[in-house]
């Protein structure tokens, strides 16, 4: 069997971001999370000049899929909404102004998480029905007695009472 060498010891441990820096898959993660939060700086920025500082906690924001010209803001309530609606000319102009080159805003208000918690069944509180309860037995029973003795659907009754016991 051959085994692989055992790495020397005289190695140092990789810094983490030059791990997140190297890797194929995370480095392109790493590079955009960088990129919203310089996009989430220069906002802020655009948002204290216009005297909406306080709003800058509650605004999330990204590019639209595909396109690098279309912002993406979404908010936490209706209210805010309409506040950045209001003055979107004013900060596309703002944003210019910092480099940013974005020709237009989208706002939406992010849904709320909902109040109630589903909770999964379990297998021991759904109880199987045993048999036939009196009166299905009986509604069985008076059908079997309207029925021909030769008739195929008699069997089939008969066969039913006699598996489903109560």
């Amino acid at each position: 069997m051959n085994f692989a060498p055992k790495p020397s010891r005289k190695h140092k441990a990789h810094d983490w971001m030059d791990y997140l820096r190297e890797s194929d898959g995370l480095g392109e993660i790493l590079a955009k999370t960088e990129d919203l939060a310089k996009l989430k700086t220069i906002i802020n920025a655009a948002l204290t000049k216009l005297d909406l500082g306080h709003l800058c906690s509650k605004i999330e924001a990204g590019w639209r899929s595909g396109s690098q010209d279309e912002l993406f803001l979404l908010v936490s309530s209706a209210s805010i909404a309409t506040r950045l609606q209001q003055i979107l000319p004013s900060l596309i102009n703002e944003l210019t102004k910092t480099g940013l080159s974005c020709k237009a805003v989208k706002v939406r208000v992010k849904p709320a998480p909902p109040a109630w918690e589903v909770k999964p069944r379990l297998a021991t509180q759904r109880e199987r029905p045993q048999g036939l309860n009196e009166v299905a037995k009986k509604s069985w029973e008076s059908l079997l007695e309207k029925l021909d003795p030769d008739s195929g659907l008699r069997s089939s009754i008969e066969k039913l009472l006699k598996n489903k016991p109560k």
